[in-house]
């Protein structure tokens, strides 16, 4: 990545979004201004950033900055609608009627998705636990215990 002061690029964040700090950026003016005892306005004006952004990040009561989360695109995403739909039909049957998850995932396969089995496992227990949110949600608004 090089050295964050040369490949700092000051439209890249967003004085308004205080919520993510970019630790590139923390890291810099916390090392400037505490041990090199660099001025706000010096910092400011070697990063091409506000003099008050600069203020926020040295009061953030961050250490540990939060990192954004990273959304990358899944092989699953185009098959998603199809395997919840698979997942709400198996849900009806019973036990011993339901297809696995290693037969459902060789169904995707002859649907021509090249993604692996965990991914599928990761997707229905992830939709499992929605389903269970979204009936503990519910009866929680009807007043009934």
């Amino acid at each position: 990545m090089g050295d964050p002061r040369i490949d700092h690029n000051p439209t890249q964040y967003s004085e308004w979004e205080i919520g993510v700090i970019d630790v590139a950026l923390l890291g810099i003016i916390r090392r400037w201004h505490l041990r090199d005892q660099v001025s706000l306005r010096e910092i400011a004006r070697r990063l091409g950033i506000s003099r008050n952004t600069v203020r926020r990040y040295l009061r953030s009561e961050i250490i540990e900055p939060a990192y954004r989360d990273r959304r990358t695109p899944s092989a699953l995403d185009q098959y998603a609608f199809k395997l919840s739909s698979w997942l709400k039909t198996e849900a009806t049957k019973s036990r011993k009627q339901r297809r696995s998850l290693k037969q459902i995932h060789a169904d995707l396969c002859a649907l021509g998705f090249e993604g692996s089995y965990d991914r599928v496992a990761a997707f229905a227990r992830q939709w499992r636990l929605d389903q269970l949110d979204r009936v503990n949600s519910a009866s929680k608004g009807t007043g009934h215990r």
